[in-house]
């Protein structure tokens, strides 16, 4: 039965974080989105040629491998702005192979407090917001109104993007030294800046998740 929550009813939808994801009703596609501790860095990565590997992720970023290891069977892409409009490509790309209308789970990954708490994290809303403003631009506007909201926000601040990413947070956070370097480079992965996180549609990559591993969808 569907529940009050759970957005079944729409083809695109938005959450938060791990819990979130357990509360939308499953989906063909979860997009995890974690842009300055995750989703950037592992598309430059995979951009780059480098393996990451999802355990290999999990020592150096909490949120995002943590949802894309909740997705259950859906297919995994990483989502940030920096590839944006390349995600929603990729999912009515996978759309058009299943000759199917296919759901898509976008979860903004949030940030996790010392206390064990989600922290709303401003850049993972304008990245989920970019990507689902790329997905109805295609044609797949059948938006919760959750995700419609994502939308609009991230439509309407557009212009702001690179000074709200590199203001933030998160982004102060990173640059105190709290960013997981050692763990990064054991793992051979050099971690994208905040002003390279804020740039819409820098690449086409879209990482997936493939047997424990992150590789470009093909």
């Amino acid at each position: 039965m569907p529940q009050p929550f759970d957005q079944s009813s729409y083809q695109v939808r938005f959450e938060w974080g791990v819990a979130g994801l357990q509360r939308l009703a499953p989906a063909d596609i979860v997009v995890v989105v974690d842009v300055l501790r995750f989703s950037s860095t592992v598309t430059d990565a995979v951009a780059a040629g480098r393996a990451v590997s999802l355990t290999d992720a999990a020592t150096w970023s909490r949120n995002g491998p943590a949802v894309a290891a909740a997705a259950g069977e859906s297919t995994v892409l990483i989502g940030s702005l920096r590839n944006a409009s390349a995600v929603a490509r990729t999912a009515l790309e996978i759309q058009s192979r299943r000759q199917q209308r296919t759901s898509v789970n976008v979860i903004a990954a949030g940030e996790l407090t010392d206390a064990g708490d989600l922290r709303f994290a401003v850049e993972d809303l304008l990245g989920a917001g970019t990507i689902i403003a790329a997905l109805s631009d295609l044609g797949a506007d059948h938006t919760s109104p959750e995700a419609a909201a994502a939308c609009e926000s991230a439509r309407g601040l557009r212009r702001a993007m690179r000074h709200l990413l590199t203001a933030s947070g998160s982004a102060k956070e990173i640059a105190e030294g709290a960013w997981a370097t050692g763990r990064m480079e054991a793992a051979g992965v050099v971690p994208t800046t905040a002003a390279a996180a804020a740039e819409v549609d820098a690449t086409e990559v879209v990482p997936t998740l493939e047997d424990g591993e992150f590789a470009a969808f093909a």
